[in-house]
């Protein structure tokens, strides 16, 4: 049976991406709403109520709107890309990856909330870590990271790919979230299963997409007798058995003078790296992915193919 998708917001960045991921599928029907039509409340209701799954690609207060329209409506299945429900109990984390479990909560759940970009490399090298008991409870976990303009919207992309604006943007890369309070915070603490809030620094470079997510490690201060083998041993048994996040020997890195972050472009793959050299007391983990792949409308479209197979 053919399976009805709308997606709310499907003129912006991440809706785009998933309408073009779907426009050759013949398994499903997308439902679509005029540009012109984008802010018609009544269309937009009807539509969210008549589609078997809704994509939500939406700002978070419109995205919480969206869901209100739904209201009673227990036929209609919602993925959403917003920062609104990632932490919300009663919304399955849409990391099919996280662990063994993950896809098949997502197979049943109603309500998907799609991970952000950044916690989605974050989370896949310490989850592992702190699963194995490797990271213990009190770690002052820092991340740093560098993302494609892509993932700031068309805002951001209009501001760094027109130099006639007057918010043109000249830098070739730079940091933000200079407070330290990046919303996407919560969620890494959440599902890092983080006992203390991390200190997260992303910044934006002039490339349209790719990620590369680095986490750096004390050895010392971390579970007795860990090491950078240990640490490797744990993301290599965490992610056994799926095809979506490769833990890269540690031999192969040792043999690597960088990493590109546009090297996972227009795939919906994710790669972690174990870096340092042997004796030393520190180890930088490292996850590099296509922020508008599996750090967004990748994830989607996976999550949604897993809620259609259930």
């Amino acid at each position: 049976m053919t399976a009805k998708i709308f997606i709310d917001g499907e003129h912006g960045t991440t809706g785009l991406q998933i309408r073009t991921r779907m426009a050759d599928r013949r398994d499903v029907e997308l439902l679509s709403i005029p540009e012109a039509e984008r802010r018609n409340a009544a269309m937009r209701e009807d539509l969210l109520n008549s589609a078997d799954i809704a994509i939500l690609c939406l700002p978070d207060e419109a995205s919480k709107e969206a869901v209100t329209m739904l209201a009673g409506n227990n036929n209609v299945r919602v993925i959403d890309t917003s920062t609104a429900y990632r932490v919300d109990p009663n919304w399955a984390y849409g990391f099919a990856e996280l662990d063994k479990a993950q896809a098949d909560k997502i197979k049943a759940a109603r309500n998907v909330a799609n991970p952000g970009c950044y916690p989605t490399g974050a989370i896949a090298l310490l989850r592992p870590l702190r699963a194995a008991g490797l990271l213990p409870d009190g770690y002052p976990v820092s991340v740093n990271a560098v993302s494609g303009y892509t993932g700031g919207g068309k805002q951001l992309i209009g501001q760094m790919e027109d130099a006639s604006r007057e918010d043109a943007i000249s830098a070739n890369n730079f940091l933000y979230g200079l407070t330290l309070k990046h919303k996407h915070v919560p969620e890494m603490k959440e599902h890092g299963l983080l006992d203390r809030a991390p200190l997260f620094s992303p910044s934006v470079g002039r490339f349209a997409q790719g990620m590369i997510v680095q986490v750096p490690l004390f050895l010392e201060d971390l579970k007795d007798g860990a090491t950078i083998e240990s640490i490797h041993s744990a993301l290599v048994a965490h992610y056994a058995g799926q095809d979506i996040v490769t833990v890269v020997p540690l031999n192969e890195s040792a043999t690597l003078a960088r990493v590109d972050a546009e090297e996972l472009v227009n795939t919906d793959r994710m790669k972690l790296f174990v870096f340092g050299a042997a004796g030393s007391p520190h180890v930088n983990l490292v996850a590099l992915l296509d922020n508008l792949g599996k750090g967004a409308s990748g994830a989607a479209v996976q999550n949604m193919d897993l809620m259609l197979s259930a």
